[in-house]
């Protein structure tokens, strides 16, 4: 496929590890660049943008430097996702809370003529609750929903009390990622 300098990238971000799949299928421009792909990512999956992040093409990480700590990230900012993902098939990770290690696939399902009404940020599908924060990665997470979902289970109360009793693992509510995504866009614009 002969790419343009501006194509409509349909990507697929998922959870790794985490059963049952959570996931996100979104519309971004492939001039996205890898720190607005970061923010929309946070929106997307429902996390805080409380923690560090990174990610990996062709092993090499891409982030927000920080020479305090010796980092050899190479700059997210300006790097577009299409300088990355070129091809149907391809894709690169990113990695979300060093502690807990949520790594997510971004797979490029399709490349799509531009469209500037489509070009989004926009989910267009996609399954489950994000894990809470600070729960201790995809093993945590299974613990987590082992008590919480398990009223006789020992560490029920605990959980729920930490938690709350609102939290549905099932639900993944797209009108309210897409009201927030566009919030974004406004705020960018």
């Amino acid at each position: 496929m002969q790419r343009n300098l501006r194509d409509l990238f349909q990507i697929r971000i998922s959870l790794s590890e985490v059963e049952p799949p959570v996931w996100r299928r979104l519309l971004i421009s492939s001039s996205t660049d890898l720190a607005e792909l970061h923010q929309v990512i946070q929106i997307a999956m429902g996390w805080s943008n409380s923690d560090l992040h990174q990610f990996t093409a062709d092993h090499q990480q891409f982030g927000i430097p920080d020479t305090e700590y010796g980092d050899s990230l190479t700059p997210e900012r300006g790097k577009r996702i299409g300088s990355l993902l070129k091809h149907e098939n391809q894709w690169i990770t990113y990695e979300y809370d060093f502690g807990d290690s949520w790594e997510h696939k971004i797979l490029l399902e399709k490349i799509l003529p531009f469209q500037p009404e489509a070009a989004g940020p926009r989910c267009i599908d996609g399954r489950r609750s994000c894990p809470p924060e600070d729960v201790g990665g995809a093993w945590g997470y299974q613990e987590f929903l082992e008590a919480y979902t398990d009223s006789g289970h020992p560490d029920h109360r605990e959980k729920v009390e930490w938690i709350g009793d609102g939290f549905d693992p099932e639900h993944f509510d797209i009108d309210e990622v897409n009201k927030k995504l566009k919030a974004m866009r406004k705020a960018v614009i």
